[in-house]
């Protein structure tokens, strides 16, 4: 029984595998042929880049790649900081109010961003940031599960590395940044790896907050190249889609290894 339940267990986890991946699969094979090929699922029918070069010419992809970039970079930047001052702050020193503040914080990750979309369009307003980068980073830089994370990672340090350098004369920033910064490196590349894959893919906010090509990041740039009034091509549309989850999915493949083990170091399940 117990190698029949293995088997079952198996096959289950392989037929999940095959659903989840089989849209990406399938997208894969319409970029490289023709749509009456890639619908009816032609086997023999030849390989071509043409849809790329279709797909490529229609839209200003490098510049929609470019702000991605800087979109995901100015966001991790910004989370790097905040959730590293706050996480540092909740673990090793004391104020008053101290649990009721990180109870408040924590009951952020409730909170879907949706719900916050008009507060925020209204804030991003107000502040004159509407059609630029910093404006659609700006809501997600401080982020309660980027806090509660540092601070787990900054509580299990010992105590004794602390008090060893204050002893040396360090203050409380240079006890962080020489103490509690190095030994969180495994903490910081797997919220690294969740924070840019999360951003590279965000639509709704970036759609909302953006009124341009000059700030449009990949997702919105690939619903509007794919909206109806453009013409549907779904070769086309597949081989614009392969080229906005291409820099994600090589990056994976690469540090698959350096993946898995940063989340497990970091205590992530």
């Amino acid at each position: 029984m117990s190698k029949l339940s293995h088997y079952v267990e198996s096959a289950g986890a392989i037929l999940l595998a095959i659903i989840w991946i089989s849209p990406l699969l399938f997208a894969f094979w319409a970029a490289f042929h023709s749509t009456s090929d890639a619908v009816n699922f032609n086997i023999t029918s030849a390989w071509t880049l043409d849809n790329f070069r279709t797909a490529w010419e229609g839209a200003p992809w490098l510049k929609y790649f470019l702000n991605t970039f800087l979109l995901v970079t100015i966001v991790l930047i910004g989370q790097f900081f905040f959730t590293t001052l706050a996480g540092f702050a909740f673990a090793k020193l004391e104020f008053p109010g101290k649990n009721f503040v990180f109870i408040l914080v924590l009951m952020q990750l409730f909170i879907l961003p949706e719900v916050l979309i008009v507060e925020n369009y209204a804030m991003v307003s107000r502040l004159g940031l509407f059609d630029s980068l910093f404006g659609v980073g700006m809501p997600y830089m401080a982020s309660a599960f980027g806090i509660f994370l540092m601070r787990q990672s900054f509580k299990s340090v010992p105590i004794e590395l602390h008090e060893a350098a204050r002893i040396e004369g360090c203050g409380l920033l240079g006890i962080l940044w020489r103490v509690y910064v190095p030994l969180a490196k495994p903490t910081y590349l797997a919220y690294a790896l969740v924070s840019v894959s999360t951003h590279w893919n965000n639509f709704l906010w970036p759609l909302i907050v953006t009124n341009s090509p000059d700030t449009r990041p990949l997702t919105v740039g690939l619903s509007i190249f794919g909206a109806p009034e453009n013409g549907v091509d779904i070769s086309i549309i597949s081989a614009a889609t392969m080229m906005s989850v291409a820099p994600l999915l090589i990056a994976f493949l690469v540090f698959q290894r350096q993946f898995v083990q940063a989340f497990l170091r970091a205590g992530i399940k």
